[in-house]
């Protein structure tokens, strides 16, 4: 019986081999495993968006954002904040320019996916000089009324803005957002001064008086 096995196999081995000789050319061998490994990253690809709940990030709706669960507090605080009823997340950390809203929805997507994923992301999580720089713009769109006419508002004699070192509107009014927070005003942190650098580059030496430290965005 154990002949009769090795025999067997042997034979099915040499069938093998001889298929492989005989078989279909390597080109067409080569096609069908890059077919069997495209498959693969597909359905890879496909489980991965429906697990992660991708197509909620086309929405405006704001409990997406607790889809990470590090973002459960963020929404708790926006429920108590006094914006609450006035603005949802994309209304603040979104342009909202068609192209460049979903240039920073994919940027964000992908450097969220990529600190979650390698859990190397801060805690406690904070706005990064980009995401301050658009807040900013979306405070002067939204309340541009209230601010016209201020030294560095939009619509002012650029002139005036030239040069101005005037602090972003959250450096006073965090709280609009997300609820309060203890200490007001100081002097203009790391993450802020970044801000500026991206609104307008270049202009944004730090005036006299102005620290660098405090980088997590909060004086």
């Amino acid at each position: 019986m154990p002949e009769a096995k090795d025999s067997a196999t042997e034979g099915r081995g040499a069938w093998v081999s001889q298929s492989l000789r005989a078989g279909r050319p390597w080109g067409t061998r080569l096609a069908w495993l890059f077919a069997l490994l495209l498959g693969v990253a597909a359905g890879v690809g496909v489980y991965t968006f429906s697990y992660a709940k991708g197509l909620s990030y086309f929405s405006a709706e704001p409990r997406v954002c607790t889809n990470c669960h590090i973002m459960n507090g963020e929404y708790a605080s926006w429920q108590k904040s006094s914006h609450h009823s006035v603005a949802v997340c994309i209304d603040c950390h979104l342009p909202h320019q068609l192209v460049p809203k979903y240039i920073a929805k994919a940027e964000n997507g992908y450097r969220h996916g990529k600190l979650f994923t390698t859990q190397t992301f801060e805690e406690p999580i904070t706005v990064k000089p980009a995401g301050l720089a658009i807040l900013q713009s979306n405070c002067e769109r939204c309340h541009a009324q209230l601010i016209h006419g201020l030294v560095g508002a939009p619509g002012h004699d650029e002139t005036e803005r030239e040069g101005n070192d005037a602090p972003p509107c959250l450096h006073c009014h965090w709280g609009a957002g997300h609820g309060e927070r203890a200490g007001l005003g100081g002097p203009l942190t790391a993450a802020e001064l970044g801000a500026r650098d991206v609104a307008a580059p270049g202009a944004a030496a730090a005036a006299p008086g102005e620290s660098k430290e405090g980088a997590d965005g909060r004086p």
